[in-house]
């Protein structure tokens, strides 16, 4: 699979299924795109990204504020003059219950994190992918009715939308929640739930969305692929 001459953006990428995703694309020509708001892991992914493709446009933002989801499609644009694939990526995990005074300042985070800044972000890099018929990748779990609303509305321009919907992968995702020893007790919590008793590496969901946002994906579109170590057998 061959991204050469191909405009990326990865959000989420400083780390986890962003990071490996970012740096299979560089592997494979791509000008990335890594947005993420923690500066100093960008950079080190960009190091990486570096030393097998163009330098990266490195881009520290804040999904959840407009004007930083605005400055990711002006900046990708202004910098490449095209933008041919699109990996919303960026996802938080909170822990709450009805009872916690917080429940809805938790919610609307979740929300407006892992949603609606996905909903915003493909609705300002559509007309791009429209010039070059390009992808829109999602991989988060919520998000599968979306995923076929959008792939529905784009098809008539030729840009197809996909979603990974990927299982228990080997992120820090419960670490940046603020969950004591959450990733250890996930890690065990998945494997025997899962029939490979296994969890996925972000490496193996990059795979995924590589394939899909490469020509050999070429009639797919609004699909889910699952990646989950049997998860949805048992």
């Amino acid at each position: 699979m061959s991204f050469t001459g191909k405009v990326a953006i990865v959000t989420d990428a400083a780390s986890g299924i962003g990071a490996a995703t970012a740096k299979a694309l560089a592997r494979e020509g791509a000008k990335v795109v890594l947005v993420d708001k923690d500066a100093d892991k960008l950079q080190e992914v960009a190091k990486e990204c570096e030393q097998h493709s163009n330098k990266p446009l490195i881009i520290t933002a804040d999904v959840t504020k407009d004007e930083d989801v605005r400055t990711i499609v002006k900046n990708t644009i202004d910098k490449f003059g095209q933008l041919d694939v699109l990996v919303n990526n960026v996802g938080i995990a909170r822990y709450a219950t009805f009872l916690d005074k917080n429940l809805m300042e938790d919610f609307d985070l979740l929300m407006n994190t892992n949603l609606r800044s996905m909903v915003y972000l493909t609705h300002l890099a559509a007309p791009y992918l429209i010039k070059t018929k390009g992808n829109n990748i999602v991989t988060k779990a919520g998000v599968s009715h979306f995923t076929r609303c959008v792939a529905l509305d784009l098809a008539p321009h030729g840009v197809r939308v996909n979603k990974v919907a990927a299982g228990g992968t080997n992120t820090n995702i419960l670490e940046n929640a603020g969950i004591p020893n959450g990733d250890e007790l996930w890690e065990e919590f998945i494997k025997q739930r899962t029939v490979l008793k296994k969890m996925s590496e972000p490496e193996e969901i990059a795979d995924r969305i590589l394939f899909l946002a490469s020509d050999k994906a070429r009639s797919i579109t609004g699909s889910t692929y699952v990646c989950d170590n049997g998860t949805l057998l048992l």
